[in-house]
């Protein structure tokens, strides 16, 4: 299996076949296909509803610095990492952006 690198104008967005709900103001998720439980904690449940739609890695982040009180390098650096965990595990779907 290719590693697909996530750049910030790399296309994301939710994969199907999950079952993402609430609990005590964090989401948590069920991956049918994997019957594995993941916690995305409270600000990866909020890049979580973010991916409803094809976004590219740079508009969420840009959508999270008016959001959270973080320097853009950090920002950019913990939603790349967050969405490679994401990508390994098959939660979303990534694609580059045509050019």
């Amino acid at each position: 299996m290719t590693e697909n690198k996530i750049k910030l104008s790399t296309i994301v967005n939710q994969g199907a076949g999950n079952i993402v709900s609430d609990m005590d103001g964090e989401k948590v998720m069920l991956s049918i296909s994997k019957g594995k439980y993941y916690n995305l904690g409270d600000i990866g449940g909020d890049i979580w509803e973010l991916l409803e739609n094809p976004i590219s890695v740079e508009e969420l982040v840009n959508i999270l610095l008016t959001r959270y009180e973080v320097e853009r390098f950090d920002c950019e650096e913990q939603v790349v990492s967050f969405l490679s965990l994401l990508a390994k595990e098959n939660l979303i779907q990534v694609r580059e952006l045509a050019r």
